[in-house]
């Protein structure tokens, strides 16, 4: 059976961890909260109203796509673009091409940076690689203007961050929902997560420091998840209504690992 993803790849053992799935989430709910396009998060309506259920339904498509077989994957990554169609459609004009690129970006850039934060460091072909798939992915969609190698997405990347932001009313009421919907304490531990994976321009626009408070919380955390005790803190700072979720995140990967075996 032939596989979008590779069963062997990196990218699997990326998306097939709740925390460091939770991490390029984190990442990326930062980022978003200064794109210039994020208005288009709002036409909706869903993405103020429930933020973290909006996670998990994305959640699901990037998992549908790492670890289904290829046809099912296309199917996934084609039900998507109809979504966005939809959207469009509704609204009457379409989603800026460089706003798809920016999405597509902070895939591939919060996968390497969640991935290096929380088990090691990447070699440059297991960069290549998750820049290879999610890369797939975009051309599926249709994306137009796609950088050809990994050394051009580096360079077009930056050229993103410095072109593509801004810090906006759609930036400070989506940090207030986050609040809202986390409370006080889980708040800030996702702030200081967002500290630790999010570039340094995105860090500079919404005015964070440069240390986390959360280094040394993750070296102890590495210990525990290699003991199998991880859980007790994922128990201690996840919402209760989603911990269900995010146990079904690692589901998909003990079942990969079921089968490889």
């Amino acid at each position: 059976m032939e596989y979008f993803v590779d069963k062997h790849s990196v990218v699997r053992q990326i998306w097939g961890k709740s925390d460091t799935i939770l991490f390029i989430f984190a990442g990326a709910a930062a980022e978003f909260a200064l794109n210039k396009a994020v208005d288009w998060l709002y036409f909706t309506g869903r993405l103020p109203v429930d933020p973290l259920g909006r996670l998990f339904s994305t959640v699901s498509y990037a998992q549908a796509i790492v670890f289904s077989e290829k046809q099912a994957a296309l199917r996934a990554i084609d039900s998507m673009a109809k979504i966005h169609a939809g959207v469009e459609a509704k609204r009457s004009v379409n989603i800026p091409d460089w706003a798809y690129r920016d999405v597509l970006f902070m895939l591939i850039d919060y996968s390497i940076r969640s991935f290096e934060v929380l088990d090691r460091q990447m070699s440059i072909a297991e960069k290549n690689e998750v820049f290879l798939v999610f890369t797939r992915m975009g051309i599926r969609m249709g994306l137009k203007g796609l950088p050809e190698t990994f050394e051009a997405w580096e360079k077009m990347r930056q050229e993103h961050l410095q072109q593509n932001m801004q810090h906006s009313n759609y930036t400070d009421d989506l940090f207030m929902q986050y609040r809202k919907h986390l409370g006080a304490i889980r708040y800030r531990i996702l702030i200081e997560t967002q500290i630790l994976v999010v570039p340094s321009k995105v860090r500079e626009m919404l005015g964070f420091r440069r240390i986390s408070l959360m280094n040394p919380i993750i070296a102890i955390y590495k210990v525990s998840r290699s003991l199998k005790l991880d859980w007790v803190l994922k128990e201690l700072i996840l919402p209760k209504k989603y911990k269900k979720e995010i146990r079904g995140l690692d589901s998909v990967n003990e079942k990969d690992e079921g089968l490889r075996k």
